[in-house]
């Protein structure tokens, strides 16, 4: 379950400051994870290859060059391709996580030969953005026998409660990028993924539905997955227009309603339309999954609010959905009314929650442990069958 504590709001950093995610780089955790990963040159490669930029649109290929290759390095480096470089785990997420913010510091202080504007460099730094998710190569095998299912991760997150923490949802998105998977009755599916900062203001911008939109309508399985509760998988029934107001990865607080385009038309709530029970029933690994139908609402004509065990009642306003106030649940919410919107009401899709993926006792240090590595990759496996059990259930 997402948190609810309100932490301060961060400051606007200037084009030449670090933001606060960035600022955590100077630190020995990231140092460690990069170095141990492989992945310590990244962030100085990019700097050499703007160096020579002669002029925007140059600056412009460089850039998703390089956060291309970032991506696709994580991917072959999660699926066992490629050299290995550093001792760390092969499914850690955490290098990719700590490059990337380094590749957008180097840029945010690129001093160019040329005259660029804040727009310009905004620009840059979305399309850095975008192409090291593995946002914009999503790509889906045309025609007919393969059923096609997009899949989405988070980076990690409460960073300064633990500056170790890894994301599972981002682990399973680079294990499952690209993959061909058997589904419960034979068939094959294809997974493509992405993974999203954990950040109000790319969300209040219309990253997801900007990362989503092209490719509903030619998939036959959505799935939204974060970090949830200990111990447990949940399959959230029901996502709230409510932001809690805790903070993001920024320090960065919101509250209140979830900002979307056309917010006349805006429901409340939205309902997963992923085949829920058929997941519940199935045995897709060591942790139970729930079917979770609670939320927080306040009812029509009051004023506080009310936890509802089995979902929303007629007319009220959300407080929480079954995942939260957080992102999370954020991020099901915007993809599910995508889904309606586009009339897509009949395409199965909606969030999943995996475990708290934690160290083992007694570590409070070390980056990795035996008990760590366990879990990842058993979250990562039961990720992979819940999506064999999902695409089983569509026509």
């Amino acid at each position: 379950m997402e948190p609810t504590a309100v932490e301060p709001t961060a400051v606007e950093p200037t084009a030449v400051e670090p933001t606060v995610e960035e600022a955590r780089l100077d630190r020995a955790v990231p140092r460690e994870i990069l170095r141990r990963g492989g992945f310590d040159t990244v962030a100085p490669e990019l700097a050499v290859a703007l160096e020579g930029a002669p002029s925007y649109a140059a600056a412009e290929r460089t850039v998703v060059r390089q956060g291309s290759r970032l991506w696709r390095r994580a991917v072959d480096r999660a699926q066992g391709r490629g050299p290995v470089r550093g001792d760390l785990a092969r499914d850690d997420d955490r290098p990719l996580y700590w490059a990337r913010l380094g590749m957008t510091r180097e840029l945010r202080a690129w001093e160019p030969r040329f005259a660029l504007s804040s727009a310009e460099r905004a620009r840059l730094l979305e399309r850095l953005e975008t192409s090291s998710r593995g946002q914009d190569a999503i790509r889906f095998p045309v025609g007919k026998g393969i059923k096609r299912v997009l899949m989405t991760g988070f980076d990690p997150f409460t960073l300064d409660r633990d500056i170790r923490i890894s994301n599972p949802s981002g682990a399973a998105a680079l294990a499952l990028d690209g993959r061909l998977i058997r589904t419960a009755d034979g068939e094959l599916a294809r997974v493509e993924t992405a993974v999203f900062p954990v950040r109000w203001r790319d969300f209040a911008d219309g990253m997801v539905e900007r990362a989503l939109r092209p490719h509903l309508p030619r998939v036959d399985v959505f799935t939204t997955v974060s970090q949830g509760r200990v111990g447990r998988f949940d399959i959230e029934r029901f996502n709230g227009a409510w932001r809690g107001g805790f903070g993001d990865n920024e320090n960065v607080s919101e509250t209140g309603t979830v900002p979307v385009t056309d917010p006349a038309s805006q429901p409340q709530w939205t309902v997963t339309t992923l085949p829920y029970a058929k997941i519940v029933a199935a045995g897709t690994g060591r942790f139970p999954v729930y079917d979770n139908t609670s939320v927080t609402e306040i009812p029509a004509g009051g004023t506080a609010p009310v936890v509802r065990p089995d979902g929303p009642t007629p007319g009220s306003a959300a407080r929480a959905g079954g995942g939260g106030d957080y992102l999370s649940n954020e991020i099901a919410y915007r993809a599910t009314l995508l889904r309606d919107r586009l009339g897509l009401t009949g395409l199965p899709g909606g969030h999943v929650h995996t475990p708290v993926l934690r160290f083992g006792a007694g570590n409070t240090d070390a980056v990795t442990d035996p008990e760590f590595l366990r879990n990842r990759a058993d979250i990562t496996a039961q990720v992979r069958a819940i999506i064999a059990v999902a695409a089983a259930a569509t026509d």
